[in-house]
């Protein structure tokens, strides 16, 4: 018999149990999981228009590493340490930092089976979610290897969700999110969805280039990528001006694996970057009133308990009519997809020579705007946008078959332009019915006396969500269209 401490009979019993666990159990739970997100895999790989790439399916830590020991972001340590009078070491902390806050660890079976039921049910419980323009071919037909990015206009935080949702069936798409999604658990799922995140309008040079390095090392490596030209939320409702930091990034990435690949003299298929143009518009954008107060830059900023204060009585009031059974669905939510962009056959058509360091800028620019005027093409019309514009534009008040009128001349008017309009059950009475009912449910029209009117106080409400389709018209006002 020996005789021991019942202190020490239980440390050993622990130590004994995490043994156990640790070499027994973890090793066939690990290898249990990994079988099955390998048959996952398999299975999405072969129903999938782009398969999924190889860097998409690297150990994170393996990517942060690359990240961290690039030649090109070891210059720029070295650099920043003598500009800063830092050590070596105090700088590549700081570059581990940024590595492992931009490097996402994409997760398969957290993207097409937990977060695709997620942002489905969300997307559906919200809004009616319907398919615009589908002119983006057969994306099977894109070569291997080749970086496919899908480029959207930025009209609200749904957009992720909208467009994760829609394009579940061709592939995993890698988004650069801002910071407002850096907060716990957000950040921990959408990193495990494939984002990453990133500063906007960060001056620190060294994050910037540890931010183009990766970029660039995704575009080289056919990572399939997401990405809004505009940079950030549309505060108008209309298209913004490209902002050309993350555009560039991916031109680079480009410019330097054609390099490599001409330099081995490979014979294999020529890389590319094929841009997959998306356009995307709400009957209702759920951060609108927000918008439009930020739209002034003079202006300053609420604080963030003001934003908190103000999502709590969103949320509170959309709860009391749901008891109450008041609650609808935010209207329709529509995405067009257009034709794809090949950046080798615009380079080629254009004459571009991206090596050109003196011409980069001004060639990335043109590039970001032709991407945006393709974006523009297949934003999908809706009923909303277009009862805004009609009575937006309307001098004095209209009775209700005025506006139907109205409506429908823009409605062919847009149509006959090739313009993908979003007629529901293909009835264009009950299209108009559905605008003026969204209108009048969030009083920016009134119904007085038989006649419809804009509110006044709304003005700039109507004004955002007719700035939607404005791009479509080109001058034409809606008064006009049915003279």
């Amino acid at each position: 018999m020996v005789s021991i401490p019942v202190w020490a009979f239980v440390a050993l019993c622990v130590f004994a149990a995490w043994a156990a666990l640790d070499r027994v159990f973890l090793p066939g739970l690990r290898w249990l999981l990994r079988r099955r997100v390998n048959r996952i895999i398999e299975e999405l790989n072969a129903s999938l228009a782009l398969r999924l790439e190889p860097m998409r399916l690297t150990g994170r830590q393996v990517l942060i590493d690359r990240l961290l020991y690039d030649e090109e972001v070891q210059t720029a340590a070295l650099a920043h340490a003598r500009e800063h009078g830092m050590r070596h070491d105090e700088v590549m902390a700081e570059v581990g930092t940024y590595a492992r806050e931009i490097v996402p660890g994409f997760n398969a079976y957290a993207y097409f089976r937990i977060g695709y039921l997620l942002v489905r049910s969300v997307a559906r419980a919200l809004y009616r979610v319907r398919l615009g323009a589908a002119r983006d071919g057969d994306l099977r037909a894109i070569p291997d290897g080749a970086c496919v990015v899908f480029v959207m206009n930025h009209r609200s935080n749904m957009d992720y969700l909208l467009v994760a949702y829609l394009a579940a069936t061709r592939s995993a798409l890698s988004f650069a999110v801002g910071e407002w999604a850096r907060v716990w658990p957000l950040q921990t799922l959408l990193r495990a969805l494939g984002a990453y995140f990133i500063r906007r309008g960060s001056g620190n040079d060294l994050y910037r280039k540890v931010l183009a390095r990766y970029v660039s090392m995704a575009t080289a490596a056919g990572l399939t990528q997401a990405m809004y030209p505009e940079g950030g939320l549309s505060k108008t409702g209309a298209l913004q001006s490209a902002r050309l930091g993350l555009l560039a990034y991916m031109v680079r990435g480009f410019k330097v694996r054609t390099a490599e690949l001409a330099a081995a003299q490979e014979r294999a298929q020529p890389f590319d970057v094929v841009f997959i143009p998306v356009g995307i518009n709400y009957d209702r954008v759920l951060e609108d009133r927000t918008l439009l107060a930020l739209r002034d830059r003079t202006e300053r900023a609420p604080p963030p308990v003001a934003g908190l204060l103000g999502l709590m009585r969103f949320l509170g009031n959309q709860m009391w009519l749901a008891v109450t059974g008041r609650w609808y669905r935010f209207g329709y939510a529509g995405v067009g997809f257009g034709q794809p962009v090949s950046l080798s056959r615009y380079s080629a058509e254009q004459g571009v020579d991206w090596h050109d360091e003196a011409r980069f800028r001004e060639q990335v620019e043109s590039l970001g705007n032709h991407l945006l005027d393709a974006v523009g093409n297949v934003v999908p019309v809706l009923p909303v946008a277009l009862t805004a514009k009609v009575m937006l534009d309307a001098e004095r008040p209209l009775d209700v078959l005025e506006v139907k009128n109205r409506i429908v001349a823009l409605i062919e008017h847009l149509e006959a332009g090739g313009v993908h309009v979003h007629v529901p059950r293909a009835d264009r009475d009950y299209a108009v019915n559905v605008g003026i009912r969204m209108l009048e449910l969030r009083r920016m029209i009134a119904n007085v006396g038989g006649l419809l009117e804009a509110v006044p106080a709304e003005a700039d409400l109507l004004g955002y969500y007719a700035a939607s389709i404005d791009h479509y018209f080109a001058g034409q006002s809606a008064g006009g269209a049915d003279e």
